[in-house]
């Protein structure tokens, strides 16, 4: 099963992404997580992508590329993978496209979790406060300016990825307003799994 998750900052596709991986047994490939252990192993990568993460802001597309190209040659993706946070630009996409031909690899699924923009920064308030809570430690993008200046980016750059998955007949759209169950099942509907 290969797939994608769409869907804006906050839209829930990590939680589903954890419920796939273990319903599936493939690796979530998180660009975002990817890039955070590149960040805190000090990585030439990772130590030029934090200011921008600190700020909200997206890495440049050959960084994230190429993550993900070599990130699909390891042997726990070989049964597939769920990206999730990429492609975040139809730019992107295109290059997804490119890179799965050469591979003879297709997607099985583009599916987009739709949600209220205006309810996600209670979200991100409500997962910032849950992960303190807990003892953890907050993302440095985890915070209204930075959470705004992501939604700012998504509008623009990643809402016409959607259109584009669209215009090959490809995006499948969930509700994810709804309870965490209630889109885990109506992500498995899609899936027909």
């Amino acid at each position: 099963m290969r797939l994608i998750l769409l869907g804006p900052p906050g839209a829930g596709k990590g939680t589903q992404a954890a419920r796939l991986v273990e319903k599936f047994g493939i690796p979530q490939l998180s660009t975002g997580d990817m890039l955070r252990a590149a960040v805190k192993a000090g990585t030439a990568v990772g130590l030029q992508a934090k200011a921008v993460m600190d700020a909200g802001g997206l890495v440049s597309d050959e960084i994230v590329v190429g993550i993900i190209s070599d990130r699909i040659h390891e042997a726990d993706a070989k049964a597939g993978f769920i990206l999730d946070g990429f492609p975040r630009t139809v730019a992107q996409a295109e290059a997804l496209d490119e890179l799965l031909a050469k591979k003879h690899m297709e997607l099985d699924a583009i599916v987009e979790l739709k949600v209220d923009e205006n309810a996600l920064l209670s979200r991100i308030e409500k997962r910032a406060a849950e992960t303190v809570a807990a003892g953890g430690t907050v993302r440095a993008d985890d915070n209204p300016d930075a959470f705004k200046v992501r939604l700012e980016a998504y509008r623009a750059q990643t809402a016409p990825v959607s259109a584009y998955y669209a215009s090959k007949g490809t995006l499948k759209t969930v509700d994810g307003m709804a309870s965490i169950d209630d889109v885990t099942k109506a992500i498995n509907g899609v899936l027909g799994a």
